[in-house]
């Protein structure tokens, strides 16, 4: 009985050179569609089309190729059930023993700008998912194959019946992981649409009722967030960012660049932020990013060693010297000037990390594991705009009071809570965060600008809660703050605004919350 191996891919890696092997080592007659065809015929192999097997036409562009009785009878029939074997042989189905698809790039074709919803609809596959599907639940008897990574292993295997048998199994597992990936993508991206707009993928519509979380592994990592716990990275993170240099990303750097672009991205003006352990540790905008490091670094000359260094401009020569006089871990940036690299090249465990493309719309929602489910929720994005702020002190505040609170409520959202940041026009001052009372957090931001030599006369103190009594507002004022922004919302409200206005602040409510847990 000859060997059938059905071979129809988007992504002709390798397949040449395995399809060689299929039928010069191990006697496989080959099926296949279209351009998959036409590359193996230009390889010099035989090639049965799938029209010919199966004796009825492609048709209607190509959306109906495969599904057909001849094509899925060959894949579902069971070896070991008789009575499969009788029909198959009543109908003249042929078995097929090895299928290799991978499916169309349904994908990156959504990521495309201003793709058109009929251009992503040509790209939803239909007989590729089938026939995947179809092989993988008869696995016992079929090898399918999605992935042109797993070429070496197939042919590896052939010969000995156990091993083939427990790859098949896991090869299977693969599959359907990967045609469920494809799914929710397919939904995700549908809900997005309507008949009259323009697609948009900077959102998902609201929340499914049923949530399918489904990533390819991108990376084993050395361990989790202590060298006890394994760890794995899913997902496309290593798309969006390249590492240029250093050791590999652990997940504690993971979480550090996650949190780091996202503060980052509240600023247009050349900006540079340090971080650790998530937290900012100092933020300052300025004209050119080596004044922003300057301020950024005074706010806190020790919690940055070992630390994160995000900037939204190039990183040169002049920044890389001043950088490259502390140790820290890793350096994001949209772009390093040649001789920033070849100073940084010095170091060669530290990592450099550009932003290769922007966040997608799955970087806009905030997905965490809890007992016995996921939490999502939207990210929290919402940008303060100072017309829907309520000025609730006798005083306004000043211009320059106006500027540093606008910049310190964009701190004070990545900071984690309880939050309190000290800030002028364009820099942090003093950061206090993760607190269990708001008193602390603002007593440790005013010791850590104490302790950077740093005044905070004519500061302003950012909360990203309200305060819950007085003595916060009365502590800040104390330390030197004119002025607060702070939600509002408190049962005790009237005493804060009474306390700031003895103490001749000026105070903002937002009416936006930013706890970040």
């Amino acid at each position: 009985m000859k060997k059938l191996a059905l071979l129809s891919v988007s992504d002709k890696t390798g397949l040449s050179a395995f399809a060689r092997r299929l039928v010069e080592d191990h006697g496989y007659t080959l099926l296949s569609t279209g351009g998959t065809a036409r590359v193996l015929r230009e390889a010099g192999l035989p090639v049965t089309d799938v029209s010919e097997h199966t004796g009825f036409p492609e048709m209607m562009d190509g959306r109906v190729k495969t599904l057909h009785p001849r094509i899925h009878g060959g894949l579902l029939c069971r070896r070991d059930v008789p009575a499969h074997l009788a029909a198959a042989a009543e109908h003249g189905i042929d078995l097929i023993d090895l299928v290799v698809v991978n499916l169309y790039p349904f994908e990156e074709t959504i990521r495309k700008p201003l793709v058109q919803v009929e251009e992503a609809i040509e790209q939803i596959d239909i007989g590729g998912p089938s026939m995947l599907r179809s092989a993988a639940k008869n696995h016992a008897s079929v090898t399918v194959v999605v992935d042109p990574d797993d070429y070496a292993p197939v042919l590896a295997a052939m010969g000995d019946a156990e091993s083939l048998a427990a790859l098949r199994r896991r090869l299977a597992v693969k599959v359907f992981a990967r045609t469920g990936a494809y799914d929710q993508a397919i939904a995700a991206y549908l809900a997005t649409q309507s008949e009259t707009e323009v697609p948009d993928l900077s959102s998902l519509a609201g929340f499914p009722p049923r949530l399918e979380l489904a990533a390819d592994k991108a990376a084993d990592l050395r361990y989790g967030e202590n060298p006890h716990q394994k760890a794995a990275m899913y997902g496309r993170f290593f798309e969006v960012f390249e590492r240029l240099q250093g050791k590999e990303l652990s997940f504690n750097n993971i979480l550090d660049i996650t949190a780091a672009t996202y503060l980052i991205g509240e600023f247009e003006r050349p900006t540079l932020a340090i971080l650790k352990h998530t937290n900012p540790c100092g933020v300052a905008s300025a004209d050119d990013l080596v004044s922003a490091w300057e301020e950024a670094f005074a706010t806190d000359r020790q919690a940055p060693f070992g630390g994160i260094i995000v900037v939204n401009n190039t990183v040169d020569a002049d920044l890389a010297e001043r950088i490259g006089e502390i140790f820290c871990e890793v350096i994001i940036a949209p772009h390093f000037s040649d001789e920033a690299l070849e100073r940084f090249g010095r170091k060669k465990n530290l990592r450099l990390i550009v932003n290769r493309e922007g966040l997608g719309a799955e970087s806009l929602k905030d997905v965490r594991s809890c007992v016995g489910g996921f939490l999502v929720q939207d990210r929290d994005q919402l940008r303060f705009k100072p017309a829907n702020a309520r000025v609730v002190t006798k005083r306004e505040p000043t211009a320059e009071e106006w500027a540093a609170l606008l910049f310190g409520w964009r701190v004070v959202k990545h900071v984690k809570s309880n939050a309190i940041v000290y800030a002028s026009a364009e820099r942090t001052l003093g950061i206090g965060a993760g607190q269990m009372s708001r008193v602390d957090s603002s007593r440790i931001a005013v010791w850590k600008a104490k302790e950077a030599g740093l005044s905070l006369k004519g500061s302003i103190i950012a909360s990203d809660a309200f305060f819950p009594f007085a003595d916060g507002l009365v502590a800040a004022a104390d330390a030197g703050a004119t002025a607060a922004i702070q939600p509002g919302g408190s049962v005790r409200d009237e005493e804060v605004i009474a306390a700031a206005n003895e103490k001749g602040m000026a105070m903002v409510f937002t009416g936006v919350r930013h706890f970040r847990h």
